[in-house]
């Protein structure tokens, strides 16, 4: 049997607190990782995990043994690491997690280029508006849109997109253009739900800050969506601008209220830790810079 297989099915029923959890991390059948994990207590000849119908715990001889093969299967992990990084060719797979939006319109049309210059590695990209846990969850790097990135991991800044208050011309034509945030009381707002700020809107005008709270006829957490109401003249929406540029663009939408400007965003790259930063990884990174020096919708 394979030790290094036993030792890695181990760890991963560890991880995912159970054998079906490991059977689909490790894309294996239940009844393999059982019988890996069987074959590994009979070798040791110790009881690894204590099993019950609701759950797994370790033994104190489990506890040791998963401790040294989590610290012996990243050490395997760098090796690889090194060795690829020494040979200037990338492989493996990078996990990545881009929100839902930004994730279609520009970052999947990348892809392709970067697997054609990297064709041995293998991309797992999962996209959602959620901010997922990158260590807890798995995850080698994610795109964030916020003001500041979060100080516990590291970042690379891709670029900036501003929040553009508009809606479409007919809309405007029968509900009229507001000319001062106060007025946006008396028009129908379609509203983004995962805003830090919720259904507060804040702009900053000739006179200073302007807060505005707003009672949307739609609320939704996909920027997809309140764009689509917008094109069908449902109200006034407030977006990035990497969303609506080329509707801004062709005419489909008119911003409002030039004058009073919301808040920009940053759009980076995050990752754990710059120690033992992979080669794949960081090629991704450099690619995505690259890519994003200059950015459509910010011409």
């Amino acid at each position: 049997m394979d030790k290094y297989l036993e030792m890695q099915t181990f760890v991963a029923v560890v991880d995912a607190g159970s054998f079906v959890g490991a059977a689909d991390a490790l894309a294996m059948s239940k009844p393999a990782v059982s019988r890996y994990i069987n074959d590994l207590e009979v070798r040791l000849n110790v009881r690894l995990l204590q099993r019950t119908t609701r759950k797994l715990s370790l033994t104190q001889e489990g506890e040791i043994f998963y401790l040294r093969s989590q610290e012996l299967l990243s050490g395997i992990d760098a090796a690889e690491v090194e060795i690829s990084s020494r040979s200037g060719e990338a492989s493996g797979v990078i996990k990545i997690n881009a929100p839902v939006s930004f994730g279609i319109m520009h970052l999947a049309p990348l892809w392709g280029e970067f697997q054609i210059a990297h064709p041995k590695v293998f991309l797992d990209i999962t996209l959602g508006d959620r901010q997922v846990d990158l260590v807890e969850e798995g995850y080698d790097m994610a795109i964030r849109i916020s003001r500041l990135p979060s100080s516990t991991l590291i970042s690379r800044k891709l670029s900036s997109t501003r929040i553009v208050l508009c809606a479409s011309p007919e809309y405007l034509h029968n509900a009229g253009m507001p000319i001062h945030p106060s007025e946006l009381a008396n028009h129908r707002l379609i509203s983004y739900s995962l805003w830090n700020t919720g259904d507060e809107w804040a702009f900053d005008g000739p006179n200073g800050r302007v807060s505005v709270k707003a009672n949307p006829s739609i609320r939704t957490n996909n920027g997809d969506t309140c764009r689509a109401a917008a094109l069908q003249h449902q109200g006034l929406i407030l977006q990035p601008s990497f969303l609506v540029a080329d509707d801004l663009r062709s005419g489909a939408l008119v911003e409002v209220l030039p004058q009073f400007r919301s808040i920009e965003l940053g759009i980076y790259a995050i990752y754990p830790s710059r120690k033992h930063l992979s080669s794949k990884v960081r090629l991704m990174i450099d690619f995505l810079i690259s890519a994003f020096r200059e950015p459509r919708w910010l011409s």
